[in-house]
């Protein structure tokens, strides 16, 4: 009998301001199959307060919406799930608590992605589903901000997030529930200030078509169609034929508006007019809508990682190019980390392929903070490394990356480690003893290869054996590697180097 191999599952999931999105496919080939789509009203961003904490009321509508993915993911390897946070996650100063409960009840990392990381996976899902030709401009309004895109093909190449969002601007603008045109101008207005310093940079570079996509604009979109545009197409007259029938209504549960849902009624005002700024500001005439956006965009980078093709290497060696960092000390550092963290690591962990890569890329960025000043290099190194649009790297990822390159050298004041929760801290650990040690050992940034070395690893205690004789007749190394011992010592970690009476 002939067994036929099942094609893979993979899923990603959308928790954004106003609604959590799962979408699950099967990976046919080089094409991927939508089998299952979820969606769950959270109203995630009605939850925070003026300090910027999540009430528990919207944690645990997050937590409830999350308990039932979790069971359509049953079975299901880390690998093949995606769970992307959005503005609301990125804005909470307690998000920690929510993803440390989140743990308990959906066994996959969550991770919160920066605004423009966010703006090129909705872009990179509305190129797979709308084969428009040309250059395209991508707006997504969600509930906390609005991403703005111009690209072409699969490829963006100029990507915004604002601070303007269906939720965030309902609550601000239309408290309880009250409309008129006076709010309605008001939202309108602040939209256009936010969009006032990118306006110009859209409308020069243009576009050939306008495409929206999620729920607000599809929202728009189905009033439109109602009102009897069998198109569905979003013109300026359309769109201001909408705001004049909202301005119309005393409150959101009045909007008894043909092809309006109840449960997009209450935010309906703040996304007509964040759309009407959005179209003011870039001169849109015409928009169509694409099913595809920010978890379809996940799904397709996930089958392109698949083959191999991951964009954070992509972005590790733009960087790297961008501050004229030394590629060839960057290659022996990295290189050298790498044989040292290969000979410590687990294989067997499913974190270990991962982390090795963050290794990778945060050995070969180890030096960007040069192009700033050589004092505190390492200090300068970790902001950059934090603080840079990365494409590729969620948030959590760039901070990784920083707190690798920021104790690469000198003092280990773990204290300041910053926290985490996807990786543990005592993952990290090993990944810094592995580049520490590799700097050091290329400190004289010298052309002639390092000899076979051989680590071992027992907890905090680590070995490094090299040839007789050789930290003789390199005893500047040699010192440097005694101060790294004395480096280690201090902090409560181990480091033998043999034969050890070449390291005095």
């Amino acid at each position: 009998m002939i067994e036929i191999e099942r094609p893979r599952e993979i899923a990603a999931i959308d928790m954004g301001s106003n609604s959590f999105h799962m979408v699950v496919a099967r990976v046919v080939g080089h094409s991927l199959q939508i089998v299952s789509r979820h969606k769950q009203r959270v109203h995630l961003a009605e939850g925070l307060n003026d300090n910027m904490d999540l009430d528990q009321a919207a944690i645990q509508r997050g937590l409830s919406c999350l308990t039932m993915f979790a069971e359509r993911l049953q079975g299901f390897a880390p690998e093949n799930v995606r769970i992307a946070a959005t503005y609301t996650l990125r804005q909470a100063r307690n998000a920690h608590v929510f993803l440390k409960r989140a743990e308990r009840v959906l066994p996959y990392p969550i991770e919160i992605i920066p605004g423009t990381e966010e703006a090129r996976l909705i872009y990179l899902g509305v190129a797979h589903t709308q084969h428009e030709p040309g250059r395209k401009l991508v707006v997504d309004i969600g509930g906390g901000s609005t991403e703005l895109i111009i690209g072409e093909g699969f490829d963006p190449q100029l990507q915004y997030s604002k601070h303007m969002g269906c939720v965030s601007y309902n609550q601000h603008f239309f408290p309880n529930g009250k409309i008129s045109a006076k709010a309605i101008t008001k939202a309108q207005m602040a939209a256009l200030q936010k969009m006032e310093s990118i306006a110009s940079k859209y409308r020069k570079m243009g576009w050939d078509t306008a495409i929206g996509s999620s729920g607000t604009i599809k929202a728009i979109r189905e009033v439109v169609i109602a009102q009897g545009h069998a198109d569905g197409v979003i013109t300026r007259e359309r769109l201001d034929e909408v705001v004049k029938q909202v301005s119309a209504c005393k409150q959101s549960s009045e909007l008894n508006l043909p092809g309006l849902t109840e449960d997009r009624k209450p935010v309906f005002a703040a996304g007509v007019a964040i759309l009407s700024a959005v179209f003011s500001a870039l001169k849109i005439d015409t928009m169509i809508f694409s099913d595809g956006a920010l978890r379809e965009g996940l799904l397709y980078e996930m089958e392109d990682r698949f083959r191999q093709s991951d964009i954070r290497s992509r972005t590790a060696t733009a960087m790297a190019a961008q501050y004229n960092v030394d590629i060839d000390q960057a290659n022996r550092v990295k290189n050298t980390a790498e044989h040292l963290y290969s000979q410590i690591a687990d294989p067997s962990a499913s974190h270990t392929p991962e982390l090795a890569s963050l290794l990778s890329w945060g050995a070969l960025l180890h030096e960007v903070g040069l192009s700033i000043s050589y004092p505190g290099f390492h200090r300068h190194s970790a902001y950059l490394l934090r603080h840079s649009t990365m494409p590729g790297f969620n948030l959590e990822q760039q901070t990784v990356l920083a707190t690798l390159v920021r104790f690469q050298r000198k003092p280990l004041k773990l204290d300041e480690m910053p926290e985490l929760t996807i990786y543990n801290r005592k993952h990290i650990y090993p990944m810094i003893r592995a580049l520490r040690l590799a700097v050091a050992l290329h400190g004289q940034r010298s052309d002639e290869p390092l000899p076979a070395l051989t680590l071992s690893a027992d907890k905090e205690k680590w070995q490094l054996t090299l040839p007789d004789g050789w930290q003789g007749n390199n005893r500047l190394l040699a010192a440097d590697l005694a101060k790294e011992r004395d480096y280690w010592q201090k902090t409560g970690w181990e480091l033998s180097i043999s034969p050890e009476e070449e390291c005095e």
